[in-house]
């Protein structure tokens, strides 16, 4: 028999399992409550808009090109939303600064292909988004923990700083206006890329709005052709992640570029899904949008108010301004990744343990709760029974 790892290249070493992904499957246990996935709440999504905008697509004869191979760069009026979208947000472009992607992902994946060269040093935040590490991780690079307040001079040289500057996953974190500047100061003093993810930006829920690190850059250096960062946006947690359909925005050299990959990688994104998510993001983004906030915001607070309630002492959480997602320590010498076996099994409640998103699997005591996907009580009842878990970890009350 073929041992067929002999075959595979190096790099396959570094792809591993994603413990979210792997975690998603308890959805569909009945009973239990999962707090693992950062999903939308299918719930929500605006299905009537969908369905309505498929008909059309085919009542109108435009199923043909619909059905179509199309350009890479994506379906043109698509692009065109987006190029308003980004002029909302301080960002002045064109269409040849938008590229569509079968979601942010793929854009993390295509980012990683351009930029790393297997040893390159690629910066990171101490934890950071899990789905980066996997698209990176491909590539092989060496990771270099963010800094804000790091001297610069006599830094090694490195390709990009990957961040969410809102909400980030899995911490919540927001970066302050202050430390924005210092990142961009940072990337522009080493020469470096700035790699923006944003898929979380229009969930906030309280606190000013600060700009994102593109509009901050092209203001610096006077229009985003001359700008250093790449901005990744996406549906997915707005109106949907099915239709797997997200975008970079970056200067025309990047986009061209990015072009090439695509074609080699999918020719191009499902047309069809391109063609609908225009309609619907044209009827519909803003009112949907603030929808969702309102009852995300419900569920944050909700899950802040029974942390309050039932954690036994030694515990800590953040309270996010938006996004999907609460931060945890626990006590020091604590296994989060431990003590989810009891938690699943005992408590029928599952999260994702903190050392997933630390490059260098640190974070033992640290774990990520999302609360989008349950409602309240749910929300009130699961926080409740990990508590216990924890509580009886720690020799304490709950």
């Amino acid at each position: 028999m073929q041992d067929w790892k002999t075959l595979f290249a190096s790099r396959a070493r570094r792809m591993t399992a994603s413990e979210i992904r792997e975690l998603l499957k308890l959805l569909d246990q009945p009973d239990m409550i999962s707090f693992a996935g950062g999903i939308p709440d299918a719930g929500l999504f605006p299905a009537e808009a969908f369905e309505t905008a498929y008909r059309e697509l085919f009542a109108n004869g435009q199923h043909l090109s619909a059905l179509q191979y199309s350009v890479s760069e994506g379906y043109m009026p698509l692009r065109s939303w987006i190029v308003r979208h980004m002029g909302s947000l301080g960002v002045p472009c064109n269409e040849d600064n938008i590229l569509i992607t079968s979601g942010a992902q793929q854009a993390l994946d295509y980012l990683g292909k351009l930029f790393i060269t297997a040893g390159d040093r690629a910066i990171v935040g101490w934890p950071t988004y899990l789905g980066a590490l996997q698209a990176f991780n491909a590539y092989e690079p060496a990771y270099e923990q963010l800094d804000l307040a790091g001297a610069t001079e006599h830094a090694a040289p490195a390709k990009f700083i990957y961040t969410t500057a809102d909400f980030a996953n899995p911490s919540g974190q927001t970066l302050t206006l202050a430390e924005r500047n210092a990142l961009l100061d940072q990337a522009e003093a080493r020469g470096m890329a700035v790699i923006e993810d944003a898929p979380y930006q229009a969930l906030r829920y309280e606190g000013e709005a600060l700009p994102s690190l593109l509009a901050l850059d092209v203001a610096r250096c006077g229009g985003i052709e001359n700008a250093r960062t790449i901005f990744c946006g996406s549906f997915s947690k707005t109106l949907s992640p099915g239709l797997r359909l997200g975008w970079i925005c970056a200067p025309t050299p990047v986009i061209q570029q990015l072009v090439l990959t695509k074609q080699a990688a999918d020719l191009n994104s499902a047309t069809i899904n391109q063609m609908v998510m225009t309609t619907v993001a044209e009827r519909c983004f803003d009112a949907h949008v603030d929808m969702i906030r309102k009852v995300y915001k419900e569920r944050r607070d909700a899950m802040l108010q029974a942390l309050d309630r039932y954690m036994p002492a030694g515990v800590t959480w953040n309270r996010p301004e938006g996004g999907m997602f609460l931060w945890l320590e626990l006590p020091s010498g604590a296994d989060a990744g431990e003590l989810l076996q009891s938690a699943i099994q005992s408590a029928k409640v599952a999260y994702v343990p903190g050392h997933a998103f630390f490059a260098d699997g640190s974070g033992r005591n640290t774990l990520r709760l999302s609360f989008t996907a349950c409602g309240p009580e749910k929300i009130e009842e699961g926080v409740r029974r990990l508590a216990k878990v924890f509580a009886k970890d720690f020799s304490l009350a709950a």
